[in-house]
């Protein structure tokens, strides 16, 4: 235990506790600040931080800690900001597989939606999706729209379970655009949720060509449930940011690879 200048008394349980507290309050924490505030060392607020990130609580960053991010949730689509020029750089890219009168499908994501956003409003569409968000989108942008039923799961939006996997196993497309939340040259494309997962492979059976949009903050990682294996995507676009070795070896397993320069 410790004792603080002010006589305040901290075990070690309790200053991880309180680390958690205020990683949940302020989404962040600074070493410096820890260590004044219960009267420790920089050292034990090293140690601190390591076996809660140990735990799977926290990730330890220069200077401090800020919340760990699991593989087995998902932040809403709404709240993914990050990487937003490599997924607007994608969805750019990915118009080249457009072309005018043509069916296309549209998985959930936040890189998807921005496709969503771009899609040209001449071109006579006919745009499937499962997710609310999408849908929304291309509604309002006057593109013609199918949403497919299902139960909507929270996080991405997106419908899941067998009315989604019924209606897709009735639709034939010309393009589906999909995403995922992973990808590694051993797993495969991977999500968090099996419903999802379940889905995804769905849309596989539905396109006559299955694009990927894959930002680079996916490779090299891996999920809960894989949705397609990698002889499954006719092309994957990524982002410049995307590993060099890692895109030579995906081409030497045969998958034809873009990159979207920002």
């Amino acid at each position: 235990m410790t004792v603080t200048a002010t006589g305040r008394t901290w075990f070690p349980d309790e200053r991880h506790a309180e680390v958690l507290r205020l990683l949940d309050a302020d989404r962040r924490v600074e070493s410096a600040q820890l260590a004044h505030l219960f009267g420790v060392s920089a050292e034990c607020v090293r140690k601190d931080l390591a076996q809660l990130e140990a735990r799977g609580l926290l990730r330890r960053v220069h200077g401090g800690a800020v919340p760990a991010v699991s593989r087995r949730t998902e932040p809403a689509v709404a709240d993914r900001t990050e990487n937003a020029q490599a997924k607007s750089a994608i969805a750019r890219h990915a118009l080249r597989y457009v072309t005018d009168g043509a069916t296309l499908l549209l998985d959930a994501g936040s890189t998807t939606l921005r496709l969503a956003e771009m899609l040209p409003t001449a071109a006579e569409l006919l745009v499937h999706t499962n997710a609310v968000p999408v849908a929304t989108t291309l509604l309002d942008r006057g593109i013609a729209t199918v949403l497919l039923g299902g139960r909507i799961r929270q996080p991405t939006m997106a419908a899941v379970g067998a009315l989604t996997t019924e209606a897709l196993a009735a639709i034939n497309v010309d393009v589906a655009f999909l995403g995922t939340n992973a990808l590694s040259l051993e797993r495969g494309l991977t999500t968090p949720d099996p419903d999802e997962a379940a889905v995804k492979r769905h849309m596989l059976a539905a396109a006559g060509q299955r694009v990927f949009l894959v930002d680079s903050s996916k490779f090299g990682r891996h999920s809960q449930a894989r949705h397609a294996k990698l002889s499954d995507v006719d092309v994957l676009i990524t982002d410049d940011g995307a590993d060099a070795a890692l895109r030579r070896q995906l081409r030497s397993a045969g998958v034809t690879v873009e990159v979207a320069h920002r």
